[in-house]
């Protein structure tokens, strides 16, 4: 290991990139020389051909296949016109092989670029050098067509290695062996270069494209995960404050429940005081295991968190603001879970804040129903009107409400409505036992204010 690491640090540069530049050479023109790659059937959703009729664009995706097909068919025809329409052996290997050599890019693009080279000097010689050496007519023009084929088959480093080793053949059939044509050498290369560089460049802007297209992709979804990880931040913290308040009176009820009790026995007050200390035990807990959601400069609110009788105050905050906003209530009011409470006026707040940054100028309308099996919410706004162009957005809004939404085990739509405005609805399910859970939770929370403002027994 250690003397392999020593012998290629001790190598040149120059041998380095040699023997780089080799092994791309082998990985590209003679690995897997004789796979099969059948040509696929092209794209026809893409571009103007989706335009089409269906039934057409189906019928379209052999194009290419057809392409390359009648190419083959010209390269034929023309090796029969310089085999003077002769129908014997050898005007036949002159006139199919190069044809043949075309159309086996359909499926092994690799091997007809070696069988087009390999091939060249023999057609070359059964011409008798009429049309041009080292290429006959036929020969030269079924060469440009694979160079072509395969290089829009493979990578970009393909093409230009193909022009390469067309280039050393070509050095050598012209200086070493000669002929007494006329020497087509330079033409077919320039011609072949401005052909390779063309498809590169197409080639390369294309990769490019997919690689944009596939990092912007990965880009809005780490930005919507990074979005929902600290929406989902946001609720931990404020359910946080909500539970944390739950077991402080837990712990302060269980504390004060020995005095309300005259001459209570000692296995009660043991077992409040056991209550007392697993709620200030869970609290702990509660605080040491959530309080890692919590940045830095993060600072617990000293009032209590928003719920929805606190909505008028907001429909008045964004009033001020300029938003024309109606607000209606139905059903029996009633007090819901205080989690359920904080996120509907989270979901409305965002609500009427996404149409103040992306409808100026609408009118909104808040709708609250009160149901037996629930909450229901409805914020509709009509079409931007005015001067005021609306702000640009990513919609990371619409996520911390469905988020929120989800965490409850309701449903949400949003969408935007035929008159070009949007509206979102939104169910959060609340069951009649939860509802008589809260309400007795409600009273113990009461009862355990009263019994802070009471004396101690002596």
């Amino acid at each position: 290991m250690t003397s392999t690491r020593t012998t290629d640090t001790s190598r040149s540069p120059e041998l380095r990139l040699t023997l780089k530049a080799l092994g791309g050479l082998r990985a590209d023109l003679f690995t897997d020389a004789f796979a099969y790659r059948p040509l696929p059937r092209m794209e026809v959703e893409r571009g103007p051909l989706r335009l089409l009729p269906e039934r057409i664009r189906d019928e379209l995706g052999v194009l290419p296949h057809l392409t390359v097909g009648l190419a083959a068919v010209i390269v034929f025809f023309l090796g029969l016109a310089e085999a003077r329409n002769s129908l014997n052996p050898a005007a036949l290997f002159y006139a199919v092989v190069p044809a043949a050599t075309v159309v086996l890019t359909l499926i092994r693009p690799v091997l007809a670029f070696w069988a087009s080279l390999v091939s060249t000097p023999f057609i070359a010689f059964l011409g008798g050098y009429g049309g041009g050496w080292p290429w006959a007519p036929n020969s030269l023009a079924a060469h440009l067509v694979v160079l072509v084929v395969v290089a829009l088959r493979t990578r970009p480093r393909t093409g230009g290695w193909m022009w390469l080793v067309t280039a050393g053949y070509a050095l050598f059939a012209t200086v070493l062996i000669g002929a007494s044509g006329a020497d087509n050498a330079l033409a077919l290369l320039f011609v072949a270069g401005v052909c390779l560089l063309i498809v590169t460049t197409s080639q390369v802007r294309r990769q490019a494209a997919r690689e944009v297209t596939a990092q912007q992709t990965v880009t809005a979804a780490e930005r919507s995960r990074r979005t929902l990880l600290e929406e989902r931040t946001t609720i931990a913290r404020e359910l946080h404050d909500v539970v944390a308040h739950h077991m402080s009176v837990v712990a302060i009820q269980a504390e004060a429940a020995p005095y309300r009790v005259e001459n209570p026995p000692p296995e009660l007050e043991q077992a409040f005081l056991t209550i007392r200390e697993n709620a200030v035990a869970a609290l702990t807990e509660l605080r040491r295991i959530l309080g890692v959601v919590r940045a830095e400069d993060y600072e617990a609110p000293d009032a209590p968190q928003p719920t929805l009788a606190d909505l008028d105050a907001l429909v008045a905050n964004v009033r001020e603001a300029g938003l024309d906003v109606e607000k209606a209530v139905t059903g029996a009011v009633r007090e819901l879970p205080q989690g359920v409470e904080l996120s509907a006026y989270r979901i409305v707040q965002e609500a009427l804040s996404n149409v103040l940054r992306h409808a100026p100028g609408a009118a909104a309308r808040v709708e609250i129903g009160y149901v037996l099996g629930g909450l229901g919410l409805r914020i509709a706004n009509g079409p931007a009107r005015g001067l005021v162009k609306p702000s640009p957005g990513a919609g990371h809004g619409i996520t911390g409400m469905r988020e929120r939404v989800t965490m409850l085990g309701g449903d949400m739509t949003a969408e935007p409505t035929p008159d070009g405005g949007y509206e979102v609805t939104v169910f959060v399910p609340v069951g009649r036992e939860r509802d008589e859970r809260d309400e007795r939770q409600e009273r113990s929370d009461r009862d355990g204010r009263d019994a802070e403002r009471e004396e101690p027994r002596p």
